[in-house]
């Protein structure tokens, strides 16, 4: 049975005793996963994220991580986590290595094995030919390179991550995103992603959450929460047929679409066509996209 990483029950937050950033927020993430927090900026994530590192205090409700509770162990949560913001906060004036060797030390490590990690961060990161170079001329991308190394320098066993890949070209966004699925499948960390992108967080989470106005609307994987909200998986098929085939809705020209209870339901679909007289030259599984689902439960309960 997998260790629990994050545990939230009813957790919530005002700033004013009045308006609740946070409400009721319930979750439970096992170690070892990467989950989304979807939603938009003002939607909550940014407190969700503070409350979990010690750095809020709770309103309403309590939190878990790793079974510590943040607000009155800080110092022993921060041991077990990093964190990478969308703007990277190290030290202008320091190098790089520099930065890496500051920050692991703050994390109690000594410093030959600080070095040694740093070393290989450098190195994992495509900066080890700029690690003598102040942070202050460091590109946009380098300087969000370098933090998430800062983030991974204490061997975190949960790894907060706000927009990680901004301001990153496609080299480097496909590089840190194939980081963080190794992150969790080969060495076990579990990743907090939190994002507004909704394409890049299909490509990379195993699990969502979607947050709308400091409420969670829904969470699970993608074909839970299709099956939630009733968007359905489809068939769609390219036919020639000598009558409208019984149970298919015409598309476009050629094109028809079924509405599937499962992909097991393809092949039989596929047989009732062709020994019904269909010549069928083209068939495809469509799936419903995060897309389609976060802006269908925003729709449907966000109101």
């Amino acid at each position: 049975m997998s260790e629990i990483a994050i545990q939230t029950q009813n957790l919530g937050k005002s700033y004013d005793g009045a308006v609740y950033a946070l409400h009721g927020l319930s979750l439970t993430i096992p170690s070892g996963s990467v989950f989304g927090f979807l939603g938009p900026n003002g939607a909550g994530k940014t407190t969700t994220v503070k409350l979990l590192t010690g750095l809020l205090k709770p309103t309403e409700g309590s939190c878990a991580v790793f079974g510590l509770p943040p607000a009155q162990k800080p110092s022993e949560v921060h041991r077990v986590c990093g964190a990478v913001t969308e703007t990277a906060r190290m030290y202008g004036r320091m190098t790089g290595m520099q930065n890496l060797l500051f920050f692991g030390q703050t994390f109690g490590l000594e410093r030959r094995e600080c070095r040694e990690r740093a070393e290989k961060l450098l190195k994992r990161m495509d900066l080890w030919d700029v690690r003598d170079r102040s942070l202050s001329a460091y590109s946009t991308g380098m300087a969000q390179r370098l933090s998430m190394a800062r983030a991974l320098i204490g061997a975190p066993k949960l790894l907060f991550l706000d927009e990680p890949t901004a301001g990153l070209d496609p080299e480097s966004a496909l590089a840190v995103n194939s980081m963080i699925a190794e992150l969790a499948r080969k060495e076990g960390v579990t990743v907090f992603l939190c994002t507004h992108q909704l394409r890049y967080a299909q490509d990379i989470c195993a699990s969502y959450g979607i947050l709308h106005r400091g409420s969670l609307l829904a969470c699970g994987d993608l074909e839970s929460l299709s099956r939630e909200i009733g968007l359905p998986l489809c068939a769609q098929l390219r036919l020639k047929a000598p009558k409208p085939p019984d149970g298919l809705e015409r598309i476009n020209e050629g094109w028809w679409r079924a509405e599937l209870k499962s992909e097991e339901d393809m092949p039989a679909l596929l047989k009732r066509l062709v020994s019904g007289g269909c010549d069928v030259y083209e068939a495809r599984l469509v799936r419903p996209t995060l897309e389609d689902v976060y802006f269908q439960f925003v729709k449907m309960k966000g109101a």
